[in-house]
Formats: structure tokens, sequence, C-alpha cells
């Protein structure tokens, strides 16, 4: 499960928020008994004979039992033979398997390691251009002046510049109660007495039906339209801005791109910002491909789809956590690839901004000791240092504010801010 600052977050922030062979018997009985007849038959002979008969008999009723022990060549045998060889067969065919697997893994845990090594480029520290998700409590009535004291204490001197906080989520419809964020005037209001430089924009996320049958359904234009009436209506309640998370959202929906646009032209209008929560990219090409037809959920956006979204929006925080890797200077790498590919593909004319993982948990997807960050913060650098160290519309995001801790703010402070 993605690290999705959704539909659950104000959910999670009151709570603390991803296994005969049938073997067929002879019926040898059978075959004695007829050697047996036969021997008695020849007994019989065998008193004319002067005994011949006797060895005769003998010798039939030796060819009566099957030849030969396990794996001699006897009816047995010979299954047990080809049921040795299928299972040698079978393991080397699952050794083979595991190969095609696990190595390509390994090189690229290998690759990682190596893109994290090296030194960051001067100057390749905060513009300024910072941002930070906060909990629903900001407007739900359970924060006072007292608490935006606080907060405008913590970030006076750091590079955070845009505060996004969760006024949703949206209805799968599209459409959000004035309910859910009551106390946003006074929240916009006390930020900006505290600290007039920071910028207030309404987070906005849902679950969409793109991978089960519930959720928000973007291919319905009625949607769409609701969706872009409730930002007019959080812009008029005093935001700065729109900030949405939609999950989980596959590269190449055209769908959003419209919504994108349709929202574009509202946030302009009024001069607000339009920000997104984007995916990673994908670090091979095609992978969120292959990631789909073996596990259901594409996880990765192409690059190509990435600049598209890009395009049409102020700001774009990729959230660059929740990444399977098991060390840090893996993780660290991996954040300094997805770096330079949304380096790459993100115009000059919209802010970049980088997630770091505020938070620690520990499941498949995400391991606390590896993303940590530290780890995210120096990646984020050489990624920078390495394509385009100059960037003035760059920063990084923090998720999220009800779990940070000391140690984050510390790590932030020391490998990003000064």
């Amino acid at each position: 499960m993605d690290r999705s600052p959704g539909r659950t977050t104000a959910q999670t922030e009151t709570k603390h928020e991803h296994e005969h062979e049938h073997e067929h018997e002879t019926d040898a009985g059978t075959e004695t008994a007829n050697g047996t007849e036969q021997g008695d038959e020849r007994e019989t002979e065998g008193a004319t004979d002067g005994g011949t008969g006797t060895a005769n008999a003998s010798a039939t009723d030796a060819e009566a039992v099957p030849r030969g022990g396990p794996g001699e060549g006897g009816r047995d045998g010979g299954k047990t033979v080809r049921g040795r060889r299928w299972a040698r067969w079978a393991r080397r065919g699952a050794f083979a398997v595991a190969l095609l697997v696990l190595v390509p893994v390994l090189v690229a845990e290998a690759a990682l390691r190596v893109n994290y090594m090296g030194d960051p480029a001067e100057g390749t520290r905060t513009r300024g251009k910072d941002a930070l998700w906060l909990g629903h409590a900001w407007v739900d009535g359970r924060k006072s002046d007292a608490d935006v004291r606080t907060l405008a204490a913590r970030l006076r001197d750091t590079g955070i510049r845009d505060l996004y906080v969760h006024a949703g989520p949206l209805e799968h419809d599209g459409t959000l109660p004035a309910s859910a964020y009551p106390r946003a005037r006074w929240f916009v209001a006390a930020v900006h007495r505290e600290a007039p430089n920071l910028r207030v924009q309404a987070w906005l996320g849902d679950v969409l039906a793109s991978e089960s049958p519930h959720g928000m359904r973007l291919e319905r234009a009625a949607t769409r339209a609701a969706v872009v009436r409730s930002t007019r209506e959080v812009l008029a309640a005093g935001f700065q801005g729109a900030h949405f998370d939609l999950e989980p959202l596959h590269s190449g929906d055209g769908h959003y791109l419209a919504l994108l646009d349709a929202l574009r032209a509202v946030t302009r209008a009024r001069h607000a910002q339009l920000s997104v929560a984007a995916h990673q990219i994908d670090p091979l090409p095609g992978f969120h491909a292959f990631w789909k037809a073996t596990t259901g959920h594409p996880k990765w956006w192409s690059q190509r789809f990435f600049g598209a979204v890009a395009r049409r929006v102020d700001q774009i925080a990729v959230m660059s956590y929740d990444t399977m890797q098991p060390l840090q200077s893996t993780y660290g790498g991996y954040v300094a690839q997805q770096t330079s590919l949304a380096l790459e593909a993100t115009p000059a004319s919209t802010d970049l901004l980088m997630g770091l993982p505020f938070y620690r948990e520990n499941r498949f997807g995400h391991w606390a000791h590896a993303e940590t960050v530290a780890a995210a913060v120096r990646g984020v650098r050489l990624g920078l240092s390495r394509t385009d160290a100059d960037r003035a519309g760059f920063g990084v995001a923090a998720y999220v504010d009800f779990t940070a801790t000391e140690t984050d703010w510390r790590a932030y402070q020391g490998g990003w801010v000064r």
C-alpha cells in the first residue's frame, strides 16, 4: 500500500495511521499364479522326464517375478527413475527461475547503492520553496492560537513556504461540504498573523475507483465538475491554493489531465496555486506496465505522463517514500534517481518538490530503518547535483506534521537547510 496523504489521513491522525504422484500397483499376483500353474503342469511332466520338470518350474516361477529392484528396470523401478528425473528437472527449473528474478534485483540494488555514493554539489540546499503536509486538526477545531504560534516558531528558520492542510477528504462524487473545514478561515488568518510569508493550501484527497469498484470516478464529467466547484469553494474560504492527492492514479489517465486543465483555469483566475502529490517515476522504462501485469497495481508513472502533469500545475510534489527499499543506502540512491528523473520531466516554470518521510512504519513497502529523512535529503541533493544543480524552482516536502519527530526535523535542518 502506498503512503497516501489522501482520504484516510484524518482517521490516521486521530488513531495513529499495507500464503502425487500416485504409484500404480502391479498385479504381480496374477503373473505369479500363472507361473505356478505352469509349474504344476511341468511338474507332472517331470515325473516322466526324471525330475527335469522341477527345474523348469523353478525357472518359470523366477520369470514370473518382475526383474530388478527399484530403479533396476522393473515396472515400479522405471517409474521411480522417471520421478527422480522429473524432480531433478523441477529443482533445476525452480533454481533457474529464482536466478532470473534474483539476479536483476541484486543488480538493481547494487546500482542504487552506487548511486548513493559521492558528494553533493555546493549550494544544493533549500531555495525557500519547501512544503509541509498538515493534518485535519488544523481546520476542524482541535487546534488553537497557541498551536499556530508553536508551528510558526518551528518553521521560522526553515525553507518551508507552503502548508498543505488537509481540508477533505472529497466525497466520491467530487463534492466537499463546508463542514469539513469549519475553521479554515481562522487558520489562514492565524498563520498569516504569525508567519506572513507562509502560504496555506487546501489539501484535497480521495481514493480513486481505479483498482476497486469503490471510490471517485474521474471518467465521469459530473464528478470532475464537482471537484472544480469544491475548489472554488475552498478558495473562497481563504485558502491560497488547492493541493490534490488522488490515488491510486494510473499512468496515462487522460481524465486526470482534463481535470487539471479545468482546475488550472480556476486557480489562475484567483491568483492561487495549483499543486499535486505525484506518484514516483518508472525506475526502468515501462516498469509500471510490468508491475500492473504482475500485481494489478501500477505504482509508478511513466516519465512522459509525469511531465504532462507537471506542465499543468504550479507545484508537483513527488511522494518519494514507500519504496520497498531495505537499506538507507539503496533508499537514498533510489531518491537520487527519482530526483533526476523528475527534474528531467518538470519544466522550469513548475516548482518540483521531493517528498521526505516524516513518519515511520514497518511493513512491506516501507522500512523505518531504511527510509529516513537523512537518507532522503542526501539522495535529493545528489540527484539535484547531477541533473540541474541550479534549478531555482525546487524544494522538499515533509510528510506529515503529526508524526514528525525531533530527529526528522534535525535531519531536515542539518542536511537541507544549513
